[in-house]
């Protein structure tokens, strides 16, 4: 049973860290760089996101066990359990405070499209909270990749 749980450690840190940079890093780039609509570019990058942001939950919250379990209180000193504990709630605090924050400010532009409203700025300037989010999730990625049996 060790075996197994450590073939699944392993696998979620290569899945969450690879969706991470997989997504944010070359899809969402590529889709707004390909697409001559960009809001369809958002709207399929907000897809690719919410899935990220799903598979990082689950990853994370398996990882903060399996390591709970496997170290019990010892893991609470281990530098990887805190990065694993702060990529989760930044993956949580993107998914449920800041992008319905985004929605709404889509809906609130009715028909037109948000960048084109006089909600622009407030628009540009959450999806920059996003976007650092996502970036710093990113940059704790390597270093749980780097660090992972630390």
């Amino acid at each position: 049973m060790t075996r197994l749980a450590d073939a699944f450690h392993a696998l979620a840190v290569t899945a969450w860290v690879g969706a991470l940079w997989a997504i944010g890093l070359i899809a969402a780039p590529t889709l707004f760089d390909a697409l001559p609509d960009r809001g369809l570019a958002g709207l399929v990058a907000g897809r690719l996101f919410l899935y990220v942001a799903i598979l990082g939950l689950i990853c994370g919250a398996y990882i903060l066990l399996f390591r709970l379990a496997r170290f019990g209180g010892h893991a609470l000193r281990q530098p990887a359990f805190w990065v694993v504990l702060l990529m989760t709630v930044l993956a949580a605090v993107g998914e449920f405070a800041v992008h319905p924050i985004l929605d709404s400010l889509k809906d609130q532009a009715l028909a037109q499209r948000v960048m084109n409203s006089v909600l622009r700025e407030r628009f540009v300037a959450w999806h920059g909270v996003a976007s650092l989010l996502y970036l710093v999730e990113c940059g704790l990625g390597v270093t749980l990749v780097l660090f992972r049996d630390q």
